[in-house]
């Protein structure tokens, strides 16, 4: 039996993008869940232990820079890649993604094609890591 896809948490407060994100991704062969802010994105992945996070930084009831912290002070998610999707693209917020833990970062707009294919960077370089430790 063969491993089950890859399951993709997406993180955005705008319902459009969070859906249009999703649609592609399972298109892509991802499974896919969803929260709309923070708060859902660290109870999302608690539960689920999804594979990858796409999080958006400016988010309510959390943002999304609190909520990461959080996954990676936790030993339970601390692994999980998180990538920034954000519409801050200055050069201090990509900085300031990365200190809060994120492991990469996208700016938005981005074609969902460019997102797949940070995602599957984000998973070969999980493996790979699991690898060497293994």
């Amino acid at each position: 039996m063969s491993a089950a896809p890859p399951l993709v948490l997406v993180v955005d407060d705008f319902q459009d993008n969070r859906e249009m994100y999703a649609e592609f991704l399972v298109f892509s062969g991802f499974r896919v869940i969803q929260a709309s802010n923070g708060k859902e994105a660290l109870d999302q992945a608690f539960a689920n232990r999804p594979d990858v996070i796409i999080m958006d930084l400016s988010l309510p009831v959390m943002d999304g820079w609190e909520a990461t912290r959080r996954l990676k002070a936790d030993r339970r998610t601390r692994a999980i890649p998180v990538v920034a999707l954000t519409g801050h693209a200055m050069a201090g917020h990509a900085k300031g993604a990365l200190e809060a833990g994120c492991d990469s970062f996208v700016a938005k707009p981005c074609l969902p094609d460019q997102l797949v294919a940070e995602i599957r960077k984000m998973l070969s370089s999980t493996r790979m890591d699991a690898k060497a430790r293994g």
